[in-house]
């Protein structure tokens, strides 16, 4: 059952971008683990800025996009540090991150009634 409105899903969106812009400097990551958050930083923020959220101003990507998008990331962000390695910080920081980002997703009502139906 989905739970986060779409409004609730884009202020979530906005502080996973915030979360992963200091997540190196909290957790003292360096290298590509730091990289690598602040890359999905600015891409979770352009990826944001660019949904057309149902109720909110038109965008070139459709909501349902957004949310298949999130799910794969959800899906390959916590396997991530495995393959490459990271212990530590880096492997925690991207195994939740993931793990948040999926529930999220799960979470989110992509179906909107009404009016705005059109736009998710």
């Amino acid at each position: 059952m989905a739970v986060i409105r779409p409004t609730t899903h884009r202020v979530l969106d906005m502080l996973t971008v915030v979360g992963f812009a200091v997540a190196p400097f909290i957790l003292r990551l360096s290298g590509p683990a730091a990289w690598l958050a602040w890359v999905l930083a600015a891409v979770h923020l352009l990826m944001t800025l660019a949904t057309a959220f149902p109720g909110g101003a038109p965008g070139p990507v459709q909501f349902r996009v957004h949310g298949w998008v999130e799910l794969l990331i959800g899906i390959v962000l916590p396997v991530v540090p495995f393959v490459v390695g990271w212990n530590g910080a880096a492997r925690w920081l991207y195994v939740v991150a993931g793990i948040l980002i999926l529930l999220v997703r799960l979470g989110s009502q992509f179906r909107v009634r009404g009016a705005a139906a059109g736009a998710a």
